[in-house]
C-alpha cells in the first residue's frame, strides 16, 4: 500500500512540474512580448527507440515508386517564417561540416551569448564528428536550439537532384538515412531529438517532405538569405541583405562554420539596428511556422 501511495505521490508531483513549468515558459512569453510558446522539443521519444532497419523498411515500402514533384527551397511543406504579426524574428546557423566547412566561429558564439540572442543550430553528424566537444558545450546552453542538418550534408532527394555541385540522396531509403540518422546522433549526445530538419542547401523536393513528416521533422528553409555561405561576400552585402528584407517573422539563414566569413561584422551592425526597430530573436521551437 505504501509502494503504491509513493508511486501515486510521485506521478502528481512530476504531472504538477511539467504543468507549471508550461506555464512559466507562457508567462516568460507573454512577459517579452511575444506569442505563447510552442514547445515542440521533446525527449527522445518512440521514433529513436525503434529498431532502425525496420522503422526504414517500413517507410520506404510507401514509396515503390519515387514521385519527386516540385525541386526547390520553398517547396509545398517547407516552412521558411514565423507565423506572427509581432516584430520577432529567428536567427538560423548552418553548421555543414563538409571537406572545408568543419570549423567553428568561436568569436560569433561568444558574440551571441554576450548578446544574449538566442539562436536555433542546424548540425551536421560530419560537423559533430569533428567538433565533439564543441557540439556537447552548445547543446548544454539553453541560449541555442539545437537541429538536424543532415547525416552527411546532402540535399534530401528522392533521385539523385543536385545543387550547387553536391548530389542529392539517391532514394527514399537514402533521404531516410540523412534525416533519421543524424535525429538519433543528436539524440544520443543531447538527450533531446530535433523536431526541424534544414536540407543541405536548403534545397529538397516535395516527396522528401512528407517522408521528414513521418521521422517527425518539419523542414526549414528561410526568409531572409544573408549570403555569408558565399566566400568573399562582404561585412556590407550581408548587414544589407539583412536589413533591407527584415520584417515580422523573418528567419534569417547564416553560418558558424565559417570563421574567416564577414558575419559577425555584419551582426554587429544588424542587430542594434534591428533592435532598435523593436525586433526581438526567439527560437524556432518556441512558435508556429508558415510556408509561403
Amino acid at each position: 500500500m505504501k509502494t503504491k501511495i509513493g508511486v501515486l505521490l510521485l506521478c502528481t508531483v512530476s504531472m504538477l512540474t511539467a504543468i507549471y513549468f508550461v506555464r512559466w515558459q507562457i508567462e516568460r512569453a507573454s512577459a517579452e512580448g511575444s506569442e505563447p510558446v510552442i514547445l515542440l522539443h521533446r525527449p527522445i521519444d518512440t521514433l529513436t527507440t525503434i529498431n532502425y532497419d525496420t522503422l526504414r523498411a517500413r517507410i520506404s515500402r510507401e514509396y515503390p515508386v519515387a514521385h519527386p514533384g516540385k525541386w526547390g527551397e520553398f517547396v509545398k511543406g517547407v516552412d521558411e517564417d514565423i507565423d506572427t504579426t509581432s516584430p520577432i524574428m529567428a536567427l538560423t546557423f548552418d553548421a555543414c561540416g563538409t571537406k572545408y566547412g568543419d570549423g567553428y566561429n568561436a568569436a560569433l558564439i561568444h558574440y551571441l551569448r554576450a548578446e544574449r540572442l538566442p539562436a536555433t543550430m542546424f548540425f551536421t553528424g560530419l560537423w559533430i564528428d569533428a567538433n565533439r566537444d564543441t557540439f556537447a558545450a552548445l547543446a548544454r546552453d539553453t541560449l541555442f536550439e539545437i537541429e538536424n542538418h543532415g547525416l552527411l550534408h546532402r540535399p534530401c532527394a528522392v533521385c539523385g537532384e543536385t545543387e550547387y555541385g553536391i548530389r542529392g540522396t539517391l532514394n527514399v531509403g537514402e533521404a531516410i538515412d540523412e534525416i533519421e540518422l543524424n535525429n538519433r546522433k543528436i539524440a544520443r549526445i543531447t538527450g533531446r531529438r530535433p523536431v526541424f530538419f534544414r536540407s543541405s542547401t536548403a534545397f529538397c523536393d516535395e516527396e522528401c517532405v512528407k517522408v521528414a513528416g513521418q521521422l517527425g521533422n518539419t523542414i526549414i528553409s528561410y526568409d531572409i538569405l544573408s549570403g555569408d555561405a558565399v566566400p568573399g561576400t562582404s561585412t556590407a552585402e550581408i548587414s544589407t541583405n539583412i536589413l533591407k528584407n527584415a520584417r515580422d517573422g523573418a528567419i534569417i539563414i547564416m553560418h558558424m562554420n565559417h570563421p574567416n566569413s564577414n558575419i559577425l561584422p555584419a551582426l554587429r551592425i544588424a542587430i542594434p539596428e534591428l533592435r532598435r526597430r523593436g525586433f526581438q530573436f526567439v527560437h524556432l521551437e518556441h512558435h508556429r511556422l508558415k510556408g509561403r
